[in-house]
This record gives C-alpha cells, structure tokens and sequence, in this order.
C-alpha cells in the first residue's frame, strides 16, 4: 500500500482555535515556573489539588467482579531482564527486583549476588550490567554516589568499587577494551556527550573526544587500538559511526583538556535519515566484529530498520539479511560465523541468526504469539539467552541450542498455574480508517463476552508516539479486561515496526490525523455484537495520555471518558517553558521548527480547545522524582476554568509517570472508579437489549 504524508501547509482534521483560560499562565507571555521538589518528593506548590472544585477519585476493592485479585494480577512480575553469561562460568546473570542474580544455564534456584546496583540516574538510562571480558570485574552504571558513574565489584574483593567520578549529567553508554584493563563510555560532563576513557581499576580517566555534536556509545576494535562511537548531527537524524585511537588526555580538575595531536577521528560508514530520541539509544552501539574486519550497524535507509554491514576500514554498506520487518538486539557469535537479532513482524518478535557473510538465515526462536529479545551468545558459541514473553506470561529467562534449535526454560516468571489460567489472549485485528489505511490492533475480550452481555470498552493508546503495541504482557489491560470491558489497543499511524512510510504519517498533524485512527477504532468496536456502543472510555501515557487529551477537545462526543497519564496538552508553552531537549529534537523532527511552525503545533494542543470538550476526564501522573511536568495540573486548570467535568489524581514518590507497584495497585483502582462511574461498569444490557 502507498501512503501520501500530509504537508505542513495542508489541511488538518478539526483545526484548533486559539483560546486560553483565563487565569491560565499565557505561553506567548512567559513561561511556565520551575518545579521545585524537596527531598522527601513533597509536591510543589502548583500540585495542590485544593484548589480544584472537587477531592481526587479514589477506588477501592469493593468495586472488583474478576476471577483474580488485584494483587494476584500485580504479582504477575517477569523472572528478569537483560541476562547475560559469566566468561569463565558459564552461568548467566540476569536483573530482577532492584538485583543481579545468577542461575546454571540447566536451570535450579536462581543465587542473588551482594552486590546493591542502585540507579542509573537518568530513568531511560538502562544500567547495563556486565563482566569484563576475564570475567574478574562486573560493571554497571549507577547514580548511588550521587551523580551517574560506572561501578565495579568483584567476587575476590567483595565490595564496590565507584571507578570514575566526573559528576556528569548522564552515562548513557559503555564498553570493556579486548584486555579487560579500560572502559570507553559516552558521558555528559560539559554540556554534551563526549566519549571517555577510564583505566580498570585504577580510575584513570581520560578524555577522548570533545567535538560540540553529540558522541555516544563507544565499543573497541578487536584489537583494542580503536574506539569506535556514534556521532550524531545537531537534529539527531544523521549518525556517522567514526573510529579514533585509543588514547586520550588526563582529565584536569577543570576537565577541559582536550586530544593530543595526530588522534583525530576517522569516519567509518554514514547513516542518514534516521530519527533518534534516545540520541543514540535507537541506532545502538556499532557492533564491531569478532575478526575486527567488519561493522554492523542498524540503518531506516531501505524503509525498514534492519542491520547493515560495513568495513572497519571504510566503505560502502550492505544489507546483512533485508527483509519488510525491523530488526533489533543484533549481537555477533565469539567466532563471527554468525549474527543474531530479533525481527518484529506485526508485534511478533522472533530469534534469528544469519552466516557473517549473508548467506543462510535460521530461525531459532517463532514464538506464535510472542516477544523474544535480549539475546546474548555463550562464551563458547554454542548457545543463545535470551528473554521470552507472551500476552498471556510474563518474561522468563530462556536458552536456546545453536546447532539444534532446541530451547528450554532457565527462569520461569513468577506466575501460579489458577493467575495464568484466568489470563485472556487478545486476537490481532485489522480495521479501516481514512486515507485507504488498515489500522492493526490488539482486541482484548472479557471471558464472558460470548454471554450476549454488552461490555464498555476502552481504547488504549500507546506511548512514543514513534512505538508500537507487540506482543508483550499487559497487567493492566489484563486487570480491565478481568473487569468486563473490552480492551483495544491499535498501532495507529505514526507507530513504528510497519515500515518507515507508515511511521511518518502522523508527522505535522500530532492529535489530529492519528486520532481520525482512534475514531476509526471506535467505529469498529461498535460493529461487535458485544460492545455497548454508547459507552467509550480512551486511555493512555505519555503520547497515549496526549492523545486522550486530544480525543476529549479535537473529537468532543466520541468518548464517554478519558484518561490522560502523563499528557501533554500544551506544546507551545512546553517549548517556551519546561521541557527536555530530547523532546524538542523530537518535536522538532515531527512538527517541524518551532519558528516556522508555531501554528502547527498550536494546532496539535489540546489545551486551546478545551472549550468544546464534552467528555469526562480524570487526569493522572506522578510526582516526586525527575523529570515531573505541570502539563497535567494545567490542562486541569483550563478544564476547571471552563466547568468541564474532570477530576485529578497525582501519586506520590514517582517522576512524571506511575510505576511503582503501590501506586499502580491505587492508580488501577481509581481508573476503575472513574470508568464505572461513566460508563456503567462492566456487561450491563444483553446484546439488541435496551442499553
């Protein structure tokens, strides 16, 4: 199918007028005051809900009608994450519950090692955990020393070790050199990513590159004389990979000295065309290979995210294996036969491995429905780890056979046979929307939606927006769902894993034309025999919570309830005011700069529209830790300002969005409330009934 992108200067489904509520601070006027958090996570003073008309919703677990406790479906946790092999063992480490944990590959009870990982600092920031190449030292990023840094601890010492300690914002990445005696990583000291070098362990560091672009992910020649890095341009789109040697200057106190002579970096392939909101977490570190010859790298150049190879030494790239479908977690085998990665096929992500040289392809792991990831080859090349999660399971810890294809279970996910019998898998669905497009789609039914019974149902809309539903485990559309409401979830445009066309549609029209998608999806919903067709809620975090702002003012009438978490509702006082500069690159990249284009992203705020909304609204986030926004609280003062019914919560001893599971478990119940209150609770009428 041909997509046509829309202009900027084209015409936008339900254009805004410009309005603000009075009372309401003026974006074009000034901008929006620091938060200030104290060290106990009290909220600041904006958060105070006593000025609101009416006392945050609260549910409780009266109103609960599912097989399964609320705490039963919290207790649904995945075994753990990002495992990894010991060199020297053989065992594998994986993360879990705040630790680090090691099992035998044949499985039996997992050991938690001493070791206190604390946090990364940044809560996108991954801490990445790993062993040097001996095996003697374990390595993670952590902010436990205040400020992140890289971290060491060993068995034969007992304790650890804080290795560097620059006072940087942020360590966002970081590899060992071949021998085991330095760690290259990318950290932001001076105001941008530069890459870095520590001697391991005496803590010498050194600074390795200092242009004003940013400079992330380094890993190392096979020979340990280069470090190869990612260097990306001023809006975050085009990535030269470059190669330097593997020295530097001793940082001074006032860290600014800069490379000697003679290292200056050489450009090893170029990739254009690639938007990356992690600045640099989306393209990942180059993967050198094992003989040193060859670098594999993720590239959008043919439409879809797969891996490219190039030579170390400079030159053309080619496709690796080329396919419709993104590819990601490309890792190469300790002998460079092989290269594995994960390819994603209508939110179906499946373990791979293709010959180095391009040649056979084998699939290892086809999960039907499923979500394989992380995998990390065996210190001999014989065996993969990897994670595995379905709908209907949580992740569990996995190995499979290289030569065989045969897997089995290491860490099964803490789940008791009645929690995961009670359990719902969704049916993948396709609907139409506008401009010719079929919107793919998760379609949760309650167990006794073939009762004849009518369900209200909820259409959650995931974050991003440049993200996709796959097929993971939910505990809180399983939660709903266990409640009696229908569940679904579309990739609308704008999502990633449907090819680059599909991902680019939303561009220049946030709220507008991928909201014509969740219109189209609550047509489709009410073509079931058992969907109340009266009784439509919306949810969603993060862009999902922008784009529940944007269903309740840009499509007033089509939902009975929405539930922003974690919304944006005011793009032109975020750029004046608080914000992050990933999201400006973000905005930017999408909507077009702010300067020329402030029409257009006025146009995709909901807030100047607030006039018109006709739904009920109970608006949520957390508060407590960085990064935390007054979005919300202002988007419920233009709500309160117009008499518009809402309510709003805030959770405490979190940043900007709920994840601890005490405020989830309260989060969960208060939706419910809300949700009941509006539309109705759970099968009400039986299907041709009166509603």
């Amino acid at each position: 199918m041909t997509w046509t992108k829309r202009s900027r200067s084209g015409p936008i489904l339900l254009a805004t007028t410009a309005f603000w509520a009075a009372g309401c601070m003026n974006p074009q006027e000034g901008s929006s005051p620091d938060v200030q958090i104290d060290d106990t996570g009290a909220a600041p003073s904006f958060f105070e809900s006593g000025e609101f008309k009416f006392p945050p919703i609260r549910g409780d677990e009266s109103l609960l009608r599912g097989p399964l406790s609320i705490d039963q479906i919290l207790d649904l946790a995945p075994a753990g994450g990002s495992p990894f092999w010991h060199p020297g063992t053989g065992q594998i480490t994986y993360s879990a519950g705040g630790g680090l944990w090691t099992v035998d590959p044949a499985g039996g009870t997992p050991d938690r090692m001493e070791v206190e990982l604390g946090e990364s600092g940044f809560f996108l920031t991954p801490q990445q955990s790993g062993y040097s190449p001996d095996g003697e030292w374990l390595s993670w990023i952590s902010s436990q020393g205040g400020t992140p840094e890289l971290w060491l601890w060993s068995d034969s010492r007992g304790q650890a070790i804080q290795l560097t300690d620059l006072g940087s914002d942020e360590i966002n990445a970081y590899s060992w050199s071949p021998d085991g005696s330095r760690i290259a990583f990318s950290g932001n000291r001076h105001g941008q990513f530069d890459i870095w070098m520590v001697s391991v362990p005496g803590g010498r560091v050194e600074r390795i590159t200092s242009d004003s672009r940013y400079e992330v992910y380094p890993t190392w020649s096979a020979d340990g004389s280069e470090i190869l890095y990612v260097r990306l341009d001023e809006a975050w789109v085009d990535h030269d990979v470059m190669a330097i040697q593997a020295h530097g200057s001793a940082v001074q106190p006032d860290g600014n000295a800069a490379p000697p002579e003679g290292s200056a970096p050489r450009m090893v392939v170029q990739d254009t065309d690639f938007f990356d909101y992690g600045y640099g977490r989306t393209f990942g570190y180059p993967l050198v290979s094992p003989a040193g010859d060859a670098v594999a790298i993720r590239s959008h150049r043919s439409g879809w995210i797969n891996y490219w190879i190039a030579p170390v030494e400079g030159g053309q790239p080619r496709p690796l294996f080329a396919q419709e479908a993104d590819q990601s977690d490309g890792t190469w085998s300790p002998d460079g036969a092989w290269f594995a990665f994960t390819s994603n096929r209508n939110g179906t992500h499946d373990l791979r491995v293709v010959a180095a040289d391009g040649g056979e392809v084998r699939i290892l792991v086809e999960p039907k429905p499923g979500m394989a990831s992380s995998p990390r080859w065996s210190p001999n090349g014989t065996r993969i780890v990897y994670t595995l999660q379905t709908p209907t399971r949580p992740t569990g810890i996995h190995v499979v056979s290289l030569a065989s294809g045969e897997g089995q279970v290491v860490v099964e996910p803490r789940a008791g046979a009645q929690q995961l019998a009670h359990l719902l898998e969704p049916e993948k669905v396709e609907y139409p929307s506008t401009d010719g497009l079929s919107i793919p789609a998760y379609l949760y039914r309650p167990a006794e939606a073939g009762s004849g019974a009518r369900h209200p149902a909820i259409l959650w809309i995931h974050g991003g927006p440049t993200s996709q539903w796959n097929d993971s485990f939910h505990a809180d559309v399983q939660f709903f769902v266990q409640q009696g409401y229908v569940v679904l979830m579309p990739n609308i445009r704008g999502s990633s894993g449907y090819s680059r066309a599909f991902e680019e549609l939303n561009e220049q029209c946030w709220g507008h034309c991928d909201l014509e998608d969740v219109v189209a999806g609550v047509d489709f919903l009410r073509t079931l025999p058992n969907v109340n067709p009266d009784q439509m809620g919306i949810y969603g975090s993060s862009y999902g919570g922008i784009m529940s702002m944007a269903a309740a003012a840009f499509a007033p009438g089509v939902f009975q309830a929405s539930i922003p978490h974690g919304g944006y509702g005011d793009w032109v006082g975020f750029y004046h005011g608080e914000n992050e500069l990933r999201h400006i690159k973000l905005l930017e990249h999408d909507l077009g700069p702010f300067d020329e284009y402030e029409d257009v992203w006025r146009r995709s705020s909901a807030i100047y529209q607030v006039a018109d909304i006709t739904t009920p609204m109970l608006l949520v986030h957390g508060y407590g830790h960085y990064p935390v926004y007054r979005q919300t609280y202002d988007f419920a003062r233009a709500l309160q300002a117009h008499q518009k019914p809402f309510r709003y919560n805030v959770y405490p001893g979190e940043n900007y969005y709920v994840a601890s599971r005490e405020n989830r478990r309260q989060l969960w119940l208060d939706m419910l409330r809300f949700l009941d209150q509006q539309l109705g609770g759970g099968a009400t009428s039986p299907a041709g009934g009166a509603p």
